[in-house]
């Protein structure tokens, strides 16, 4: 098999980037990886080299290329059936895809006021209008995925590790570093994400890359 390049930008900031890594990850998967430094002249000069849009993530499989964190995830899906990474039971495989797109489509009020920055923490900052209207849909998921498929079966949104918990990772580490208040059942959801050891590796290198972006970093 080819062997797989995945290019992102900077771990504590880029939060397309966190959820095709995270994947690869927990599956295993060996592949090399290519950090382009966000909003750096290094970026613009490198980043066309490998993304026709011009922004991470993108993967690269032999000669074929998938950007978009969504589409990577649903190829990593059909290349590795074994991995589970969408739940088997019917029911459940239709929400985990619905929720997966609607984390990246949506809840643009939440991206714009709580920028993902991994070491950083601000508690209290970014609540503005339509903020807490993002979060209030992003728990009530959480919950609805726990009591109907999760809760037998392990400690993520359907039990074991799928592509939807991958795409809200960056949400819980926003609500960690602005000090978001949750319910217990999405506690317990945000700590079982937050203390994965793919997560905890990702956080890791976060902390200690070099690069500061004030506009991330002065909230």
């Amino acid at each position: 098999m080819a062997q797989f390049t995945l290019v992102i930008g900077n771990k504590n900031y880029s939060s397309w980037s966190l959820r095709p890594w995270l994947v690869l990850k927990q599956i295993g998967v060996d592949f090399n990886e290519v950090r382009i430094p966000l909003d750096t002249p290094q970026f613009r000069q490198e980043i066309f080299r490998y993304s026709p849009t011009g922004k991470v993530p993108v993967l690269q499989h032999g000669n074929i290329t998938i950007w978009e964190s969504i589409a990577i995830c649903e190829y990593l899906i059909e290349q590795f059936p074994a991995a589970n990474l969408l739940p088997t039971e019917l029911a459940a495989r239709a929400l985990a895809r619905s929720i997966s797109a609607e984390m990246h489509a949506g809840f643009q009020n939440l991206r714009q006021n709580m920028p993902m920055n991994c070491r950083s923490h601000f508690p209290g900052k970014g609540m503005k209008l339509g903020v807490q209207e993002d979060i209030d849909r992003i728990t009530a998921i959480w919950r609805e995925c726990r009591e109907k498929f999760g809760n037998n079966n392990g400690d993520l949104l359907f039990g074991h590790f799928t592509i939807a918990d991958a795409m809200f990772a960056p949400v819980v580490s926003r609500f960690i570093t602005y000090g978001v208040k949750l319910d217990p059942i999405c506690q317990d959801y945000a700590e079982a994400i937050r203390h994965l050891p793919t997560m905890q590796a990702w956080i890791t290198a976060a902390q200690v890359e070099p690069e500061h972006l004030e506009q991330y970093d002065n909230q």
